[in-house]
């Protein structure tokens, strides 16, 4: 026999149960919803942290790589400048020749080269053509001919150079490079100290040289170079 009573009371807390049961699970479900927000809010910023990270990483490297550019770009250039500086200042002697003084060989404006190399091993020889510094005032560079070696005595009469050595033999000076106009004039007799030299410019009638300086010697010391070639306007090399 059934106790009516009992299944009432059976009933009432099983349902009771379920209640509470379903009330625990939806409790459960939402705290698990909370806490995936929780999980979800806290990792947002981590996130947002990451990329930020990547976004400077990637611009250091953009940088680093615009420099590697700038260094590859630079570097033929600034090599080439060294290179050149160095073959002016030790090699090569450049110059634009400011007057006629030495026409035929060399016109009013050429750009000529000057080895700077040339009197190393050796000593300036008779018509080298050379750059040296003026005695008068060694901040001025003049080109001109050598015609009279150390312990020379040089006499020029009626433009004619008379070239009279250590041992008392006379010889006249090659003319052959000197202008088309009849060289004038007398100087000398004069002794080229040892160690110096004479020179002249091709165009006699019309230069500066030493017959005219207070100073008549070139130091081998203060000759910077031999002129070798012209290389502008009509490049051709010079003897």
């Amino acid at each position: 026999m059934i106790d009516e009573g009992k299944v009432t009371a059976t009933a009432q807390i099983s349902k009771h149960f379920s209640i509470d049961t379903k009330e625990n699970h939806e409790e459960k479900t939402f705290e698990s919803t909370i806490e995936k927000a929780e999980n979800t809010t806290q990792e947002k910023p981590k996130k947002k942290k990451h990329t930020k990270k990547k976004a400077i990483e990637k611009s250091e490297k953009q940088e680093v790589s615009k420099l590697k550019e700038a260094i590859s770009f630079m570097t033929p250039i600034v090599i080439a400048l060294i290179v050149a500086i160095l073959l002016k200042t030790f090699i090569f002697a450049n110059a634009v020749v400011p007057t006629g003084s030495m026409i035929n060989t060399i016109q009013e404006g050429d750009r000529i080269i000057a080895s700077r190399l040339a009197y190393i091993n050796e000593d300036p020889k008779r018509y080298d053509v050379i750059i040296f510094h003026y005695p008068d005032d060694e901040s001025q560079l003049f080109v001109k001919r050598i015609i009279g070696m150390p312990g020379e005595t040089i006499n020029i009469k009626n433009g004619i150079v008379y070239i009279t050595d250590a041992s008392g033999n006379t010889t006249e000076a090659r003319s052959d490079f000197v202008t088309n106009c009849v060289p004038t004039g007398d100087f000398g007799p004069y002794t080229v100290p040892l160690g110096s030299y004479f020179v002249m410019g091709d165009n006699r009638n019309d230069s500066w040289d030493a017959r005219y300086w207070k100073k008549k010697n070139v130091e081998k010391k203060k000759i910077i170079g031999k002129v070798k070639f012209r290389y502008f306007p009509n490049p051709s090399k010079i003897e």
